[in-house]
């Protein structure tokens, strides 16, 4: 990456983005009619699919068991190797998942249960973590599964002195730290936080607030995409009044 302006003198970063600016997210609910509840997301050219099938009756637990499955389509990337599903990579991100909504489902509302989350990458460019979280979310929501909130996520680098929002595959790259988290948006609560490089203690705050920020700004779209989706569903139910 070497000779690669992230940050121009003028603010714009290498996709025509401000620092605070997210990257343009696109979103439709219930793209599956087989699965409980599902998603697709856009984030940038990350592009991510979430299905939901829930309520397997298990006999051992008090509350339902999250199961998560996370895997990148093939042609996912601009590499040409082969990418096996249950590689570390997935498996890592599958216990991230499970532990990002373990945190927000009401688990409690259902002893003796399983719930599956399925997530397929189906284009890489960044980001693919918070765009799994995100498409995940809007399918529980579709599947209605009762959360605590919804579960935003977001990533933060920190680029010439300016911590910069959702970065995508080529800010990723450039060996810049990166922190990713996923919050609950009305309390702020942080459910999910990963750093990768090293980042002076001086600026860590302020590129978490800036993730934290565009959880906010990501959850304003998601939760305008939830109630355009229920309009519509009441419209043609003929439900509304």
């Amino acid at each position: 990456m070497a000779g690669l302006e992230l940050l121009s003198d003028q603010g714009f970063r290498i996709d025509g983005r401000r620092v605070h600016e997210l990257r343009k997210i696109q979103c439709r609910l219930g793209v599956f009619s087989q699965a409980d509840g599902s998603a697709y997301i856009e984030q940038g050219n990350t592009k991510v699919l979430a299905a939901i099938r829930g309520s397997k009756q298990k006999t051992l637990h008090d509350k339902v068991l999250v199961n998560c499955q996370y895997s990148m389509a093939t042609f996912s990337t601009g590499e040409r190797k082969r990418r096996p599903r249950g590689d570390r990579k997935s498996q890592e991100m599958t216990m991230h998942l499970r532990q990002t909504f373990d945190a927000a489902i009401l688990t409690n509302l259902y002893p003796r249960s399983q719930i599956d989350i399925f997530v397929e990458v189906l284009q890489s460019d960044g980001g693919n973590y918070c765009a799994s979280v995100n498409a995940a979310t809007l399918a529980l929501i579709d599947a209605g599964i009762p959360l605590k909130d919804y579960v935003c996520a977001c990533s933060a680098s920190f680029v010439n002195d300016s911590p910069i929002v959702d970065i995508n595959y080529l800010e990723e790259s450039s060996g810049k730290p990166e922190i990713i988290v996923a919050t609950l948006p009305k309390s702020e609560q942080i459910v999910f936080l990963e750093m990768n490089s090293r980042l002076h203690e001086d600026n860590l705050s302020k590129v978490v607030d800036t993730a934290v920020k565009g959880c906010k700004d990501v959850y304003q779209i998601l939760d305008t995409a939830v109630r355009d989706h229920v309009s519509q569903v009441a419209t043609v139910h003929g439900w509304e009044n």
